[in-house]
């Protein structure tokens, strides 16, 4: 279809126009949609439906900004004090201060942008995995298919759940209510109507339009898209937001606090060092000003880390990447701190700690008892009796009897497909279809049957009845329902091969038999049969009556069995480490309270005798005070509504509890929003859930959560690591100048040289190290792997510092250690000082210093890697460290070697008794670490005998009270097909 219709309708009010007008004006045949090739037209046309993003920055601006950093600044200014000092002084040769400033300036430009646009990728990639999805009509056919790709004209399909794609007239509506809140700021659900309205009214009150962004609350319907992208009522209020701020995370906001800190203490210091220099050497030359000045600089430079930002970027950016690969899709980066920091998970039951497959557990009959092995879907299991398998005889008989007359009275269907067994139908049905497969004998048998009739389900019956034709030409009717009614209908009962009147007592150990499954949290279904030759003359044509209720009579009672949707296997084991990480789980679901109670103790949420849950009723009835009690004390929840999972939620909250929350409805949005990390599931869950979630389960299965929180645990260690190398070595540089100054005469540095000034290291050495030694170390320590065991240890505080006192004792003790080598190295091989015996140049020492320094930087990186583990602990575990290592003393070897780069930043050759110092030297701060961490856990060791430590494992607050509050009772409901 090419004719575009006349679109001055849908670009007045559509909302005033008939809907089938409308359609006309869009050229769309609302019983076909849109062809394939005309919607390939309109995206070409009107583009893709979606709302204008922050505009990106162009390569130039982002250039241009590596540059407006202060500390960059600094860097800029001492290259024109540099030049403007050459060229007075009569601009002999090449300004190689300024030279290598310069370049050590650009590179770390490249490097910036290069970090900024790995971490942009990785966003990129994650928006697509998420992004929305709509179900159109099209060609005639129901497609799904990402919401940008809507176009004017498209025909939306609306169920309970979706997220409106687009602006469109509604064509038909039954019981549709839309979540408008988004863009009316309406509280309550609107209502809709495909009625044409009379008059133009507020956006609010167009009830007969749904908008782009809103969501469907309840109902079913079809529109037809008017306007997408921005021309949507909700591109319209994007057009008035030029740019949203994000406020900075608790993490970041530490990071620049720290960058903050240090900066004015390392002016401070710099400042000091400085006119230490003037006072005590004298500024006698221009030359002697732009070394003074330039060392300052160096000092503010190498002293704060100024790549934190961008290294803290991309190590969450690849954090979520491996989340995604786990099937965790974290949507925000920001997100992935607060995950390392859950101490409770508020989950739901079904799909996530369950399989969300109906499953049949326990047959009972007249004859005893059989149970069924076996989980899911898939027909795999055996039946036994006590743990024996299961003997021919009476009670086998009944069984046979029971599971194939619920497969034949059934409108499910099971089948394979690529080596997985899937069902279309009632789940509950379905579970008799896999069932039969457990017995020999069943398939085959039910395949003679034919079905000829049925007496459909309904909620008021709760029971449904099916009429088939054996191959030897005999009807029968086979029935199943809530076994309560089943049995009021049946006359006699199937013990084994017999058929006998169903008195007082037989119906009696029936009914305590189904109790009995209730009481154990089963689903409970009962069968039952008749031969029905009044059905015999249907073959011949005969004026025989449809199935009905009458037909329902005098049946033969055959048994019950016990349905449950099982654990997953993957979940007991996943909440156990849980537990063990300080993490509390709680159960929040829909289900009954004895069910829930059941999974609850299967599961180990909590110990099987305290299997208690309590109600949503239960709740109501409590005050204030009295709730957040309930909350601390129980930990499963059954029969809640939307509002007492957000209630929950926020008591958690209020008790300083880092609350991670999931859900598949729309009803659980509010509380996921709520929660600190809310968490969707990915194949269940509605685009309303997703869009409100922080995370999104790919797999809908509890043990990716705790994955998760053991990677967001991983990854904050990670940014620990970094920051505790970058400040090991900056520290270390800071104090090796600051010390190399105070005590120049002590060292021998002062008489060494006829120079005016004599620096243990030169301004262009010092932004070498801060080059060679940060950047790739701390990258390669972002993706390093588990080192200690981050599960187990309770759960981080969100106000808890990313920089402890325990890190600052490391981080001082290792700077001091790094300064002390640096000048002992120095002092060794220069005449002269505290150690005798040194007769090599102030070059020569210097470069010795300068090398000591950079390798023993470069072993700091595997000493940071854990605050109490040795650094010899998987050592070699991560490749990217080792490679990082390696790659920075070849460069270091190139810059004492390379007579360009030799000229370029003051070093002289060195022979290999020097290397062989500098090598053996740099390993003093691996040594000196680890006695400090043998105090450390020593420590730790004798604080945990007292009972003065954290507590580990076992899980935070994880307990039932059992008292009068929690329902007691087991389940006393009829269980239905539906």
């Amino acid at each position: 279809m090419t004719d575009q219709g006349d679109p001055s309708i849908t670009r007045s009010d559509p909302s005033l126009t008939d809907a089938d007008e409308v359609a006309r004006a869009l050229a769309v045949d609302p019983a076909t949609g849109l062809t394939t090739a005309e919607v390939a037209r309109r995206l070409a046309e009107h583009g893709p439906n979606e709302l204008r993003s922050t505009r990106t920055n162009p390569l130039w601006r982002r250039i241009l900004a590596q540059f407006t950093d202060p500390l960059i600044i600094l860097l800029l200014v001492a290259v024109v004090i540099s030049v403007v000092a050459w060229i007075v002084e009569g601009a002999h040769g090449w300004p190689i201060d300024a030279v290598v400033i310069g370049a050590i300036i650009i590179l770390n430009a490249v490097l910036g942008l290069v970090q900024e646009a790995r971490a942009e990728q990785a966003v990129a990639a994650l928006s697509v995995m998420t992004r929305a999805q709509s179900t159109v009509l099209r060609d005639g056919e129901l497609h799904t298919v990402a919401s940008a790709e809507l176009v004017p004209g498209d025909i939306l399909v609306l169920g309970e759940g979706d997220q409106v794609g687009a602006d469109g007239r509604l064509l038909r509506a039954s019981a549709l209510r839309i979540a408008e809140a988004s863009l009316t700021g309406e509280s309550e659900a609107v209502e809709k109507s495909a009625a044409t309205l009379t008059a133009q009214v507020p956006l609010g009150d167009r009830l007969d339009m749904v908008y782009k962004g809103t969501a469907v609350a309840r109902g079913t319907g079809r529109a037809v898209v008017t306007e997408t992208g921005m021309t949507t009522e909700m591109g319209a209020i994007a057009t008035m937001l030029d740019e949203t701020r994000e406020e900075p995370t608790p993490l970041q906001q530490e990071v620049s606090r720290i960058g903050r800190v240090l900066g004015r203490v390392v002016i401070v210091i710099a400042l000091v060092v400085m006119l230490a220099l003037a006072l005590i050497e004298g500024i006698n030359s221009p030359s002697d000003f732009v070394t003074i000045l330039l060392l300052g600089v160096s000092l503010a430079v190498a002293a704060v880390p100024e790549g934190l930002p961008a290294i803290l970027s991309v190590v969450l950016a690849l954090g979520v990447q491996r989340m995604a690969k786990r099937n965790a899709v974290v949507k925000q980066l920001s997100s992935v701190e607060t995950l390392g920091s859950a101490s409770v998970i508020c989950t739901d039951k079904t799909g996530t700690l369950t399989t969300n497959q109906m499953t049949i557990e326990r047959i009972v009959t007249a004859s005893g008892t059989v149970d069924l092995s076996g989980a899911g879907y898939a027909p795999i299991g055996r039946a036994a009796v006590d743990g024996r398998p299961l003997e021919p005889g009476a009670l086998r008989t009944e069984a046979q009897i029971v599971l194939g007359a619920g497969a034949l009275a059934n409108d499910a269907q099971l089948a394979e497909h690529d080596g997985v067994w899937e069902i279309e139908g009632d789940p509950t049905e379905a579970a008799f279809l896999v069932a039969a497969h457990k017995l020999a004998g069943i398939v085959e048998a039910t395949a003679q049957y034919g079905r000829i009739g049925d007496v459909p389900f309904t909620s008021e019956r709760k029971m449904m009845s099916t009429v088939h034709r054996r191959a030897d030409g005999s009807t029968v009717v086979l029935s199943k329902g809530a076994p309560d009614v089943l049995l009021e209908r049946c006359t006699r009962v199937r013990v084994g091969d017999d058929v006998v009147p169903l008195d007082g007592a037989r119906r009696a150990a029936a009914l305590a038999d189904i109790e009995a499954l209730s009481q154990a949290a089963y689903r409970t279904l009962g069968v039952a049969y008749r031969e029905a030759p009044e059905f015999g003359s249907l073959d011949q044509g005969g004026d025989v009556a449809d199935p009905d209720e009458s037909h329902e009579r005098d049946l033969v009672y055959a048994g019950a069995v016990g349905i449950i949707d099982p654990p997953r296997p993957e979940v007991p084991p996943a909440i156990a480490e849980a537990h063990r990480a300080g993490v509390r789980v709680i159960m929040i679901t829909g289900d009954h309270p004895a069910t829930a109670a059941r999974i609850a103790a299967d599961l180990g949420i909590v110990e099987p005798g305290r299997a208690t849950a309590l109600t949503g009723t239960q709740l109501d009835q409590l005050d204030d005070a009295a709730f957040a009690q309930a909350v601390r004390d129980i930990s499963v929840f059954a029969r809640v509504a939307p509002e007492h999972k957000l209630r929950i939620v926020d008591a958690l909250q209020a008790d300083r509890l880092v609350v991670a929350m999931t859900g598949d409805g729309v009803n659980d949005a509010p509380a996921l929003k709520s929660a600190d990390i809310g968490i969707a599931m990915g194949i269940t869950g509605t685009e309303v859930t997703k869009e409100a979630a922080n995370m999104v389960l790919a797999d809908d299965d509890f043990a990716t959560i705790v994955e998760a929180v053991r990677e967001g645990r991983v990854i904050f260690d990670n940014i620990r690591k970094f920051l505790r190398y970058l400040l090991y070595s900056n520290t270390g540089e800071v104090l090796t100048v600051f010390f190399g100054v105070v005590f120049a005469g002590v060292l021998g540095l002062s008489d060494a040289s006829t120079d005016s000034i004599v620096l243990p290291l030169l301004a262009t050495q010092i932004l070498w190290i801060n080059l060679v030694t940060d950047s790739a170390p701390a990258l390669a320590m972002g993706v390093d792997p588990e080192i200690d065991d981050v599960m187990a240890r309770p759960p981080r505080g969100l106000h808890e510092r990313a920089i402890d006192g325990r890190m600052w004792a490391g981080i001082v003790t290792t700077g001091v250690t790094l300064a002390v080598i640096t000048l002992l190295t120095i002092d060794v091989f220069l005449a002269g000082g505290v150690i005798p015996g040194g007769t090599d140049s102030v070059d020569v020492a210097r470069t010795a210093g300068f090398t000591t320094l950079v390798f023993a930087q470069l072993a700091a990186a595997f000493v940071a890697r854990s605050a109490t583990s040795s650094a010899f602990h998987g050592l070699f575990s991560n490749r990217w460290l080792v490679g990082a290592f390696v790659l920075g003393v070849v460069l270091q070897v190139l810059v004492v070697s390379w007579p360009p780069l030799q000229v370029a930043f003051g070093t002289a050759s060195l022979d290999w008794q020097h290397w062989v110092w500098c090598a053996v030297a740099a390993t003093a701060v691996i040594w000196v670490d680890e006695i400090r961490k043998a105090f450390v856990r020593a420590s730790d060791r004798r604080r945990a005998a007292s009972g003065g430590g954290n507590a580990r494992g076992g899980g935070t607050g994880v307990r039932d009270a059992g008292r009068a509050l929690a329902d007691g009772d087991g389940p006393r409901h009829p269980s239905s097909i539906a």
